[in-house]
């Protein structure tokens, strides 16, 4: 009755369709959302490639003339109107862009993100309702065999939490700007270190891009490029309809005023002010020309140091090298360092994150450094083996004290014939083991609102029914039948021959003869087996289409493959205990079936509008907090399910006793399967296995690297702050 109850509020609370008005309607009322996300989470990354600090440069950039179509734009422009308006400011300069598709080019460290970042931030603060909201996208995430639009629909559900369906409302509809960041960095570098003119990745990119379209126009977007790989792609690969700019290095006045607000002392800086002064056209004043270098030179001698050691590098590569030597302990010199970590230490570690970036476990070049992905660097092999090994250990115990505390007391009895928990122990050991060794663990995430329950259960039991009813019907009919056919059969057989037997023997009986005992077998057991196998396969068809459609309410932490196999043994497991005669796998199944399905409609429901962005942090914590809640509720519901059939054939005592060994196990699988031992387990296997090459407490210190501006916040995962202190960190092993 409290199952029947719980199952019906749910179903009423799922059926119940909210007032609402079109797509439209409600795609623009959810951008507002998106909006405030969208500033909330882009103005500290802003923030922190300015020096953590409300100084800004205003960056002038020149319009590139095009070949070929290219879009009617200002001839110039500047960031911010900070004086008389001789150039329109970026936010007018992307309106009056038709159509407004703009490539921002330039040098390293000329600014290109932080322009974006400035055009993101004047678009959101100038936001009419129906405006689309910019989202910046590091264009190395992007699998190209994948449209734009499941780019961006991942985009907002990774770093804003957008439910998929929703956030594919928001892009359906055209309420999402993409800003896409990095076109240079989608392929490596050749061995000499120029661009690859070839590069696959980018030219695919230019592809899509060229044919993304808002209805009848060319789709609006930003883009961003270093101007050498953007020529590289020339001229057969370019984006066509846009305005291409090109950043304009730092005029010397606005250098000498960004060094002289950044500086503590004037004193100390003067003898390095006055030579700018004097020799603005130099070869220092053109190399410090740059946001990246002008940031790094006021980092490194923010509060001690001889900033004169700059007139001695008059080469871009050697002052690069100067300064990014002494960059990681002027950081932790400027920066609050309650760890007290050592800048040998720091810089290890962040030389060790550089090898998941560049490829070498994943044959894929990234620039985000995601929690949850990091498990390669420990060996693939390695940390899956340790993760299957350390799942089993636990199993075994929970199991073996689930075993001998509740269920062995009966097995001494032969309750149920001594056929119980042996297959069902194998099942479980089974499916966790595969669940645990699987290559690609994801996240899970539970929010909960309003829209929880009414668009999850719908989701997770309606359409997964439909889905996977087929296949566990056709498993379950085929496996029970056969094997209750096969048993009802030989049954009938047996009896018929034994009775024409006794009839044979018994004189006071007619006798029968031979071919007379033989047809009556026959048609005996043909009755049987028929009765058994439809009886069997439709009983076992159902649960595993059940089972299936419930199932697919665990999709976020089961694999298609890992599906199937689950409704498989589904349909094996009833096909048999039902066949054979058993009767605890049909209740542990069900159990596990209505518990699994009704959790996994509620829990696949808690996906509702999102109030936050996503910290890195977030989505491991997220993913053990969806495996505590949903493996106690499966195994409550699953071992009240069981003890109560349990009960009901037997004794209330002994359905006491399965139900809570039923809910045990269950709970604790389902627990397994999901957060632990999805990606949140699977992070601390790296953790374990990365002792002495990362800090056990990772995500603490690479929080403080944003502090220290080291690193920077990049949706779900860290970047770091420049690719410049990347590469440099992974060509040096050690200080």
């Amino acid at each position: 009755m409290p199952i029947a109850v719980t199952s019906l509020v749910v179903a009423v609370v799922a059926l119940r369709k909210p007032v609402e008005g079109n797509g439209v309607e409600v795609a623009r009322s959810r951008a507002g959302r998106l909006a405030r996300q969208v500033r909330e989470s882009e103005s500290p990354v802003r923030s922190q490639l300015l020096g953590a600090d409300t100084r800004r440069i205003n960056l002038t950039y020149v319009l590139q003339s095009a070949a070929a179509r290219g879009a009617a734009a200002p001839p110039a422009g500047r960031t911010f109107a900070d004086g008389p308006a001789t150039l329109p400011d970026v936010l007018e300069y992307y309106r009056s862009t038709q159509p407004r598709r703009l490539v921002v080019t330039g040098a390293a460290g000329a600014g290109k993100t932080v322009l974006a970042l400035e055009l993101m931030l004047a678009l959101i603060d100038q936001r009419a309702e129906g405006d689309p909201v910019p989202v910046r996208i590091p264009l190395a995430q992007w699998n190209t065999d994948q449209p734009l639009t499941t780019l961006l629909v991942q985009r907002l559900t990774d770093a804003y939490k957008w439910p998929a369906g929703m956030a594919a409302g928001l892009v359906a509809h055209g309420m999402v700007l993409p800003v896409l960041d990095g076109l240079d960095e989608m392929d490596p570098l050749l061995a000499d270190g120029t661009p690859n003119p070839d590069a696959p990745r980018a030219r695919k990119v230019l592809e899509a891009l060229n044919a993304y379209q808002d209805g009848r126009e060319a789709g609006p977007l930003v883009l961003t490029c270093r101007t050498g790989h953007y020529d590289a792609l020339a001229p057969l690969s370019r984006l066509i309809d846009a305005a291409r700019v090109a950043i304009a290095p730092i005029d010397t006045r606005h250098t000498v005023a960004y060094l002289r607000d950044r500086a503590l002392d004037i004193p100390r800086w003067q003898p390095l002010i006055d030579h700018l002064d004097t020799q603005p056209a130099g070869a220092l004043a053109t190399i410090l020309s740059t946001p990246w270098r002008l940031c790094l030179s006021a980092t490194v001698y923010h509060r001690d140091g001889n900033p004169s050691e700059l007139l001695h590098h008059t080469d871009g590569h050697d002052l690069d090298q100067h300064l990014l030597a002494r960059y990681i302990p002027a950081t932790i010199a400027n920066t609050p360092n309650p760890h007290r970590y050592r800048p040998d230490d720091v810089h290890r570690w962040l030389h060790h994150l550089t090898g998941h970036l560049a490829g070498t476990t994943t044959n894929t070049p990234a620039t985000d450094i995601t929690l949850h992905q990091l498990w390669t660097l420990a060996g693939t092999t390695r940390a899956r083996i340790t993760d299957l090994t350390l799942t089993t250990v636990t199993l075994a115990l929970a199991l073996t004290a689930a075993f001998f505390f509740t269920l062995l007391p009966f097995l001494r009895s032969n309750y149920l014939g001594g056929g119980i928990g042996t297959g069902t122990f194998l099942h479980v050991f089974a499916a966790v083991s595969v669940v645990a060794f699987r290559p690609t663990p994801r996240p899970n995430r539970l929010r909960i609102n309003r829209g929880t329950l009414q668009d999850g259960f719908k989701a997770g039991l309606w359409a997964g029914s439909k889905s996977w009813f087929a296949v566990g019907f056709a498993t379950g009919f085929t496996i029970g039948f056969t094997i209750g056919f096969t048993t009802g059969f030989t049954t009938g057989l047996r009896s018929g021959l034994m009775n024409g037997l006794v009839n044979s023997l018994m004189s006071e009986l007619p006798s029968q003869s031979p071919d007379t005992v033989f047809v009556f077998g026959l048609w005996l057991g043909l009755w049987l087996g028929l009765g058994l196998g439809i009886g069997t396969s439709l009983v076992g068809g159902f649960m595993g289409g059940l089972g299936g459609g419930f199932a697919d309410g665990f999709k976020a932490w089961f694999k298609i493959w890992s599906t199937v196999t689950f409704v498989v043994v589904l349909g094996l497991n009833l096909g048999l205990d039902i066949g054979l005669g058993l009767v605890e796998g049909p209740s542990l199944w069900l159990g596990i079936g209505l518990a699994g399905g009704l959790a996994g409609g509620i829990m696949r429901g808690l996906t509702g509008e999102p109030t936050t962005v996503s910290n890195p942090r977030d989505i491991v914590r997220d993913d053990m907090v969806y495996g505590l809640l949903i493996g106690p509720l499966t195994g409550l519901l699953a071992g009240f399910l069981v003890g109560l059939l349990v009960g009901l054939m037997s004794r209330l005592n002994d359905g006491l006793v399965f139900g809570l060994a039923a809910g045990w196990m269950v709970g604790l699988v389902v627990g397994l399967a999901s957060g632990f031992a999805s990606a949140a387990r699977r992070y601390g296997v790296f953790l374990l296995c990365s002792r002495g090459k990362l800090p056990f407490r990772l995500a603490v210190f690479l929080d403080w690297a944003v502090t220290a501006g080291l690193l920077r916040y990049s949706g779900p995962g860290y970047q770091f702050r420049h690719r410049e202190l990347q590469q440099w960190l992974t060509d040096r092993p050690r200080p």
